[in-house]
């Protein structure tokens, strides 16, 4: 089990039987981390500030939309991957381990970790029926994999 870093002993999951969502439990501490995201109005924003941008770098080498028709089409287009590029960076350069979240929130009962658990294991439990749902329908894709007639498997 994970050691808490404030001293609270280990951390245990609530009791029950053993599942995967108890071994991200125990890497929480590690691999789990809450970052910045920039949502909405923020994300506009940005989009138009380079779409505007990119259209007057543009006009200095002479392609306006009355000579380039599908010019906005292509500063657009190059907005957004400048625009997610910002974002991206942003966002990876603001994240907080799980440690470091119940510190600032004055978690002190890790009820954050166990509310992870709980989404964790809740989640996992319905990507796998929904797995198992379209299981029938999957005959062809998993077909594909099968050995050839009269081959072996390499």
């Amino acid at each position: 089990m994970s050691e808490d870093r404030r001293g609270f002993g280990p951390l245990q999951p609530p009791a029950g039987e053993t599942h995967v969502a108890d071994a991200l439990f125990d890497l929480m501490p590690r691999d789990a981390v809450f970052a910045l995201r920039l949502l909405g109005e923020s994300r506009s924003r940005l989009l138009e500030h380079f779409h505007g941008f990119i259209l007057a770098e543009l006009a200095k080498i002479g392609a306006a939309p009355e000579t380039h028709p599908m010019i906005s089409a292509f500063a657009e287009t190059h907005a957004l991957t400048l625009r997610d590029f910002v974002v991206s960076g942003v966002e990876i350069a603001h994240q907080f381990s799980i440690a470091e979240i119940e510190l600032l929130t004055g978690d002190s009962t890790g009820l954050t970790r166990v509310d992870v658990w709980d989404r964790l294991k809740s989640h996992i439990a319905v990507a796998e029926t929904q797995f198992q749902r379209q299981l029938s329908g999957m005959r062809d894709q998993v077909d594909m994999y099968r050995a050839p007639i009269g081959g072996s498997p390499p």
